[in-house]
């Protein structure tokens, strides 16, 4: 009988845990709280008592487990030492090391959240039937994972992937959370988005639906609003368009993917935000009309416990 694998997406409120098959079929998954106070050292253990509670109700011993797989939102080493977790806590910590005497001495993989969310996409989702993807995650802040040959390419400092990170726009003058000026998340994030429709009513008189939200916009206001034809909010999200299908071009012509596949919330716009990126997508990637081609994430919330599992199949 083959093994089974756990996928274990560690967030800032929750740690999302899945058991698999090694044919990607989901048998069970399951929450428990990330409890983050004195350093978040609670986490791996609680995570494990969960597991172990779990397989028990399943009937599962440690030994029918292929391994433990774990994304976390911070650059990890390859070595598996994560210097810093903002939203958990964590610092000079290697969850790798600590997890796997916890659960039996089991192997345990790990990689940062957006790059195995990626994975997930890869092989159970959007992304499904490629080894070479891009996906771009749209959320509040603009995430990414490079996944090329079915692997994921951190780079050597934990940087590969950090799509929202690319600088864009050379007017802008405010800072990214990251510290740097002009990054692609600024413009083309959920929180972006709504920040470009304020200046936009701001700088411009033209009626719009969009002002009945106020300075409580949100990118679904200006997503539904542009959806049906409102003149301002199309214009933002031509902007949020042109950035996007610029750093996407520019990721195109250096690891060259199959797709790129775009999730997070605002992807729920469906076909409507891929057709906004594609235009200059295309323009900026004039070189050749044989590229990758933009698609939807399919897996949701779920993508992180699928690319953890995974993570455990090499």
């Amino acid at each position: 009988m083959e093994k089974k694998c756990i996928g274990i997406d560690v967030g800032g409120t929750t740690v999302k845990i899945g058991i698999f098959e090694a044919s990607g079929a989901l048998l069970e998954k399951w929450e428990v709280p990330t409890r983050k106070e004195e350093g978040g050292k609670y986490i791996l253990s609680d995570v494990a008592a969960s597991i172990k509670e779990k397989l028990g109700q399943l009937k599962i011993n440690l030994e029918g487990l292929a391994g433990a797989g774990l994304g976390v939102p911070g650059p990890v080493m390859p070595d598996g030492y994560v210097e810093v977790c903002v939203n958990l806590g964590w610092k000079d910590v290697n969850p790798k090391e600590e997890l796997s005497p916890l659960l039996g001495g089991i192997p345990v993989f790990i990689g940062n959240d957006a790059n195995v969310a990626a994975l997930g996409e890869m092989w159970q989702g959007g992304g499904k039937g490629y080894s070479d993807i891009v996906m771009v995650t749209l959320g509040t802040g603009v995430g990414g994972g490079v996944i090329i040959d079915e692997k994921i390419i951190a780079g050597k400092h934990g940087l590969g992937g950090e799509i929202g990170h690319i600088h864009v726009r050379d007017e802008e003058t405010e800072h990214c959370n990251c510290g740097g000026v002009g990054c692609l998340e600024q413009v083309a994030s959920a929180t972006g988005i709504a920040r470009e429709a304020k200046r936009m009513m701001a700088a411009k008189a033209d009626p719009s639906e969009m002002r009945k939200f106020g300075d409580g916009i949100t990118a679904k206001d200006v997503l539904d609003c542009a959806k049906a034809g409102d003149k301002l909010a199309v214009e933002v999200m031509e902007i949020v368009g042109h950035y996007l299908g610029v750093a996407l071009a520019q990721v195109a012509l250096t690891v060259d993917p199959e797709a790129f596949v775009i999730g997070g919330g605002v992807s729920k716009a469906g076909q409507y935000i891929i057709d906004v990126i594609e235009k200059d997508y295309r323009k900026y990637t004039a070189i050749s009309e044989n590229k990758g081609i933009l698609t939807l994430a399919k897996l949701g919330n779920d993508a992180g416990i699928y690319g953890a599992a995974r993570l455990v199949l090499g």
